[in-house]
């Protein structure tokens, strides 16, 4: 008798609409600010999230701090753990960032009250269609007018314009900075260089006016995690430092004030090695038809030469569906993963090819991106470590 092996099926690709579509317009990081304002008395910002109004609001946003994070370290935050209870207006739940979870992306969300579709930062670096070149929208190399790329107002300077008190408070590096200009002008700019510095102004400024919205930031969370990784003790310690940053501003809380505590994205460490890196410039079968590459290694850019998108596609999906989230510009935009709607002018900057990771690993650049390679925590893409973050909230 002849014994026939059975036929396993092959391995079916994640469908892109399995995908976790942030909570565009009910709860990501792009309704905070237009609910924020609508409390203070201004209209015309379209959202339907909801919170409890106040005279003076702070967003003390800490880069990297994602709600899974924050709610594994109760020992190392204790305060901002004591405070879990209150996010998103008592509820006890995270908002979502956006995709991809990224820094200028959700930077441009926070200050604008507009998805990515919309702001038209749709990641780490994206393809500029006036010139091909990619564009690094964190550091805005190569350098384009920043109007043009981001021509809508901020919630700051429409704040400002309608009477409010507005301001940010953050490192002195960052006030000319093109990603400030088109995400979080609007009002003043007061610079300090250290984290009780700003925490102690950012009290003052809500203090300044009988409605005021103020923003603060805190980097280094971010910082340590990308180089050291959230299981290390560098990392720790700036959640402990951070921690003790937001109770100082939280005692300083002057009447009718309400501080919300956020953060752009979580984060994630990735092991080294082969299976969980796969390095697209050693690889010949993910490089077949790709023009450019853009994006991070957990939510990538994928850009055909013409005529090949169809191609990589496919291929995309071949070698790494399992892993990650692949689709089309047009199914990842119908799918809703940048927003409702995508602008005309944003549409050529999200890659002919979108893959966003779903398991743990990246797909790194050692040759084109040689530092992002080397970087432990990862973030980018729509799994809840990434995509979550806190909403916390003290009040007076």
């Amino acid at each position: 008798m002849v014994h026939i092996a059975p036929a396993w099926p092959e391995p079916e690709p994640l469908d892109p609409l399995s995908a976790p579509v942030p909570r565009y317009g009910t709860g990501s990081l792009a309704d905070l600010l237009p609910t924020i304002a609508t409390g203070l008395g201004m209209t015309g910002l379209a959202t339907t999230m909801e919170l409890a109004p106040a005279d003076r609001a702070c967003v003390f946003l800490i880069d990297g701090l994602g709600w899974e994070l924050l709610r594994a370290h109760p020992e190392e935050a204790p305060f901002l753990t004591s405070l879990l209870g209150t996010s998103f207006n008592g509820s006890g739940r995270p908002l979502t960032a956006g995709f991809p979870s990224t820094t200028a992306t959700s930077l441009a969300s926070v200050g604008t009250g507009l998805p990515p579709g919309a702001h038209g930062l749709p990641g780490y670096t994206c393809e500029d269609p006036a010139t091909g070149a990619l564009m690094n929208q964190l550091r805005w190399y190569p350098w384009t007018d920043p109007y043009a790329w981001q021509p809508y107002p901020t919630v700051f300077q429409r704040a400002d314009a309608a009477g409010i008190h507005a301001c940010q408070v953050s490192a002195p590096n960052f006030q000319h900075t093109p990603l400030t200009q088109v995400a979080l002008s609007g009002g003043t700019f007061h610079g300090r260089l250290s984290g009780e510095e700003r925490m102690d102004l950012a009290a003052e400024q809500l203090a300044a006016g009988d409605r005021s919205l103020v923003y603060t930031y805190y980097s280094e969370v971010d910082g340590k995690g990308h180089r050291y990784g959230v299981n290390s003790d560098a990392w720790r310690g700036q959640l402990m430092y951070v921690d003790r940053l937001a109770q100082r501003l939280a005692e300083q809380l002057p009447s009718r004030s309400a501080l919300y505590i956020t953060a752009d994205h979580g984060m994630i460490d990735i092991p080294f090695d082969p299976d969980s890196r796969i390095d697209f410039d050693e690889d010949w079968e993910l490089r077949a038809g790709v023009r450019l590459l853009g994006g991070e290694g957990r939510a990538r850019h994928v850009y055909a030469h013409p005529g090949a998108a169809a191609d990589v596609l496919a291929v995309w999906r071949e070698v790494v569906g399992e892993q990650m989230w692949v689709a089309s510009r047009e199914e990842a935009i119908a799918a809703g993963w940048f927003g409702p709607q995508v602008d005309d002018r944003v549409r050529a900057r999200i890659g002919d090819v979108v893959a966003a990771a779903h398991a743990d690993m990246v797909i790194i650049a050692t040759e084109r991106e040689p530092r992002e390679s080397e970087m432990v925590g990862m973030h980018g893409s729509m799994t809840p470590v990434e995509q979550l973050v806190p909403l916390l909230e003290v009040r007076t």
